[in-house]
């Protein structure tokens, strides 16, 4: 029973809940970046390139065809979806280098608090 317990430890543990929730987000914007490469994309590049749609894009060698249109969506997903985790891990770095630079308030030497405190107590009388 020791290693159900184990296991439920493991299972439930900070990093292994985070890591599958970043699997998750990170299958979902897998395919919001296929679907706006595909769909949005690769038509605006096959417009510029003549109308020729990518799916068309074929070489023939013998009997065998390289359809290496889609393998060409595929490279353009990769470096959307690289660029993207690029600006937003930027963008983390930025503000982490923000809080790191401002220092927490340290409380005043003791000896500043003591004379705040006559200071305070003649303005009273």
């Amino acid at each position: 029973m020791s290693w159900i317990r184990e296991f439920r430890e493991f299972a439930v543990k900070g990093n292994v809940v985070d890591l599958a929730v970043g699997v998750i987000i990170g299958t979902a914007f897998g395919k919001i970046v296929s679907s706006f490469v595909a769909d949005i994309i690769m038509p605006l590049i096959g417009i510029l390139i003549g109308g020729i749609h990518y799916e068309d894009l074929v070489l023939e060698v013998g009997e065998a065809q390289i359809t290496y249109g889609k393998f060409l969506q595929n490279v353009i997903d990769f470096v959307v979806i690289a660029w993207v985790i690029f600006l937003m891990v930027k963008a983390i770095n930025h503000f982490r280098r923000k809080q790191e630079a401002e220092p927490p308030a340290a409380p005043p030497p003791r000896d500043v608090q003591l004379l705040e405190e006559i200071r305070d107590l003649l303005k009273r009388k």
